[in-house]
């Protein structure tokens, strides 16, 4: 394993030097990672307008009006609000460097993650149910693929904060496990932002 070497920029922001002489700039991990944030914005704006497109396309089959519950999604997205804030003890417990506090918070995000993804799942198992599979109308099939990817993202997201946990548990909170927690703070809040324009987009105004 290489050695590292702290040096700094003219602004005193660090660089670290490994043995054989690369750079290592101590935002660039972060910087990568908004960089990857912005294409998945990308992403969920191509599926919005295409949600948008195909929003009147039902093919003679039911709307969002005749399916959605929102009561239901309401609760959905308070669990996943909620979790962003148990994400923000995790982050306060960090920056206290309080290793057994982040993993707790960070399990208890883990696990309003698990609670919304069931919801989810139980949401599109319905659908199924009632024949407004994705195949139905390009309507429902817009539907899906949004939800779906947001869904696949918040998947990812908990199974990263397993990895955290685990992490955390075995090195504590040092300079590697910290960034890590960092960058999947941003990514679970950018998830937040995306589900409210979801339930905004998609749901409120499916249904009104």
């Amino acid at each position: 394993m290489s050695e590292s070497i702290a040096l700094s920029h003219a602004d005193g922001s660090p660089v670290f030097l490994d043995t054989a002489g690369r750079h290592h700039p101590e935002n660039g991990t972060l910087l990568g990672f908004w960089i990857y944030l912005l294409s998945d914005l990308m992403i969920f704006g191509s599926l919005f307008a295409t949600f948008g497109v195909f929003a009147q396309s039902y093919a003679a089959g039911p709307s969002g009006r005749d399916l959605f519950d929102l009561k239901l999604i309401a609760v959905n997205t308070a669990v996943l609000l909620v979790s962003s804030i148990t994400y923000g003890f995790a982050m306060i417990a960090m920056l206290r460097r309080n290793a057994r506090a982040t993993i707790g918070w960070l399990a208890v995000t883990g696990v309003l993650g698990l609670a919304f993804l069931g919801i989810e799942l139980y949401e599109f198992q319905h659908l199924i149910h009632l024949g407004a599979g994705p195949q139905r109308s390009a309507y429902l099939s817009a539907f899906f693929a949004l939800v779906g990817t947001h869904g696949l993202h918040v998947l990812f997201g908990v199974v990263w904060l397993v990895v955290l946990c685990v992490q955390v548990g075995r090195w504590g909170l040092n300079r590697t496990t910290t960034r890590r927690i960092a960058c999947l703070s941003l990514f679970w809040h950018f998830l937040d932002v995306v589900w409210i324009g979801v339930f905004t987009f998609v749901y409120l105004m499916g249904v009104l």
